[in-house]
């Protein structure tokens, strides 16, 4: 009897980094078209971005080599066909928010506002991906929570409601800027949804990524439900530590 799957498993490559709107640490330089080609050398299926600007005028008139397109379209650039973009914080020159890059077909996304009461804007956007050698649906959700507690553990009551309420055959990943230095995530969206984090359980524990000179804290995450195999990926440490505050994270991924 013939016992080999009928579908190979499928390998994404995952980016997921904040660009801190395309400036670096104190807004000291903007790094937006280094940032791209770093990107780029990454070579990633998708790429999760949070705070990334739609617009901002005076930035536009101000600032040297400044994008005339939405900085996610900058980025994509021609090689990655497919993008989607949620709008999470409006001011007065633009708006920023969350941004998935992708070279599979995007079927559809939703921006969902979690924010708490008080001037913090968060988002979580959920795209429902087709990878073309992958029989079902993948669904990538980019996130960026808040900076208090109490705010984060609403939030994440949100994500893990949304992932519970996803076909249990349908692969998930999340991934942002989770602002959850205390470590408390893991165990809330292990227990209500499922999700292991990519990092915590290769290594033992989540990956610092901030700020991105000197990491200390481990802010930003890749988790997943419904993956085969899952790995981080080592990234160098230049460019990276001057692009942004944040230092990004990888990881290959077999559905």
């Amino acid at each position: 009897m013939d016992t080999r799957p009928d579908h190979p498993p499928a390998l994404l490559k995952v980016l997921t980094v904040n660009v801190h709107k395309g400036f670096t640490s104190f807004n000291r330089r903007f790094m937006l078209h280094e940032l791209r080609e770093a990107v780029r050398q990454v070579s990633a299926d998708l790429v999760f971005l949070q705070e990334v600007l739609g617009t901002h005028h005076r930035h536009a008139g101000r600032v040297a080599n400044f994008p005339q397109e939405p900085h996610y379209e900058f980025l994509a650039d021609s090689i990655w066909s497919q993008y989607a973009y949620g709008r999470n914080a409006v001011y007065d020159n633009g708006h920023h928010g969350n941004a998935l890059l992708s070279k599979f077909p995007i079927v559809r996304y939703e921006n969902h506002d979690i924010s708490v009461n008080g001037p913090e804007r968060r988002g979580m956007l959920h795209c429902l991906l087709q990878p073309p050698m992958h029989r079902t649906p993948v669904h990538a959700i980019c996130v960026h929570l808040g900076l208090q507690e109490a705010h984060r553990q609403q939030q994440l009551r949100r994500v893990s409601e949304l992932v519970r309420g996803l076909p249990p055959q349908e692969p998930v990943i999340l991934a942002g800027d989770f602002n959850d230095w205390r470590g408390r995530a893991h165990a809330l969206l292990q227990r209500d949804a499922g999700l292991h984090e990519v990092f915590v359980q290769a290594r033992g524990q989540a990956m610092r990524t901030f700020p991105a000179s000197l990491p200390l804290l481990a802010l930003d995450r890749i988790y997943v439900r419904g993956a085969a195999v899952h790995a981080p990926l080592a990234l160098p440490r230049r460019p990276w530590n001057r692009l942004s505050d944040h230092a990004p994270l990888a990881a290959e991924i077999a559905l």
